[in-house]
C-alpha cells in the first residue's frame, strides 16, 4: 500500500529521502485518479525497499501541490534526491510509472 503523504511530513519523506521517491497527488472525488491508485499500490509493492511510493490528498494537502505547480490530477511526480525528475499528468499505464523509476535507479 502506498504511504500516505501530507504537508507536515513532506519534506522529511519526499525532500529529504535517499531514495527515489514517487507521489501520486490526488482527490476522492476524482474518477481518474481513482483509475490511477491501484497501479500506484503495485508500484509501492514493486519497488519496496528500493523506492518509496505515496499519495498525497490535494484536498487535505494543498501546500506543495501548489509548489509544484500541479493544476490537474492525478498528476505523478517523482523525485530523486530531494528534486523533481519527472511528471506524468493523467492515467498513464503501469509501465511509465516503473519506467520512470528505473531511469533514477
Amino acid at each position: 500500500m502506498a504511504l500516505e503523504i501530507t504537508d507536515s511530513n513532506f519534506e522529511e519523506i519526499v525532500l529529504k529521502s535517499d531514495k527515489p521517491v514517487m507521489v501520486d497527488f490526488w482527490a476522492a472525488w476524482c474518477g481518474p485518479c481513482r483509475m490511477v491508485g491501484p497501479i500506484i499500490d503495485e508500484i509501492s509493492k514493486d519497488y519496496d525497499g528500493r523506492a518509496i511510493v505515496g499519495k498525497l490528498d490535494v484536498d487535505a494537502n494543498q501546500d506543495y501541490a501548489a509548489k509544484f505547480g500541479v493544476r490537474n490530477i492525478p498528476t505523478v511526480l517523482l523525485f530523486d534526491k530531494g528534486e523533481l525528475v519527472g511528471r506524468q499528468v493523467g492515467v498513464a499505464p503501469k509501465k511509465a510509472y516503473s519506467d520512470a523509476i528505473d531511469a533514477v535507479l
